[in-house]
């Protein structure tokens, strides 16, 4: 199986079909993908101006899509790195167990649904490195009462999500599913709070 890398080549191979590097670009996706496999080509065809279904895109389109998937998983990766080796150094000490959000991170290693989008068509503006820059900053600072990407607090529980985990606080403006360890006790209890509202107002 092809790591990101040929994929990648494959992708800027100017002697291969179109088709045949459109469908490249996407299994980059099955090894990093932030948001989701679906989500994440969204996301990609929204900023390089490709139909999603196109076959035959534009070959500088898909450069430029390729090229910024690149840079958010250079990003990703030495933030990895930065992890591997922090907690080498802490078990080293006797710090065997490993924090709340570092217990999600090892669910997300490699760079697969990082923040996963219920919505393949809702998901954060803006470049995906940036993006993962505001995330890795709120993995650093500690938990917060908003969503760690968009900054809203408009965040619903949800019980039905279809990967891990199952059940957690979905961001109603960005649309990602917001890791449980980067919100306070409070913002999750709000959280939940209005979940059992809407719940019982809705059969009454």
């Amino acid at each position: 199986m092809a790591g990101f890398r040929a994929l990648a080549r494959e992708v800027r191979n100017p002697h291969r079909h179109i088709t045949a590097r459109r469908t490249s670009l996407r299994k980059c996706l099955e090894r990093f993908a932030p948001y989701g496999h679906r989500a994440t080509w969204h996301h990609l065809c929204t900023r390089t101006g490709i139909v999603p279904e196109d076959r035959e895109p534009e070959p500088l389109r898909l450069i430029t899509a390729l090229e910024e998937l690149e840079e958010a998983r250079t990003l990703w990766l030495a933030y990895e790195a930065d992890f591997a080796a922090r907690r080498r150094e802490e078990k080293h000490i006797g710090i065997r167990r490993p924090s709340a959000v570092d217990d999600w991170h090892l669910h997300t290693w490699g760079g697969c649904d990082i923040m996963p989008c219920e919505s393949p068509s809702t998901h954060p503006e803006g470049p995906l490195p940036d993006v993962l820059r505001r995330l890795i900053s709120a993995m650093q600072s500690g938990p917060g009462s908003s969503c760690p990407v968009c900054g809203q607090e408009r965040l619903a529980w949800r019980e039905d999500l279809d990967r891990y985990p199952s059940a957690g606080p979905v961001c109603g403006d960005c649309g990602i599913a917001v890791p449980v360890p980067l919100l306070t006790t409070e913002a999750l209890s709000a959280t939940r709070r209005a979940r059992c509202e809407s719940s019982r107002y809705a059969t009454v």
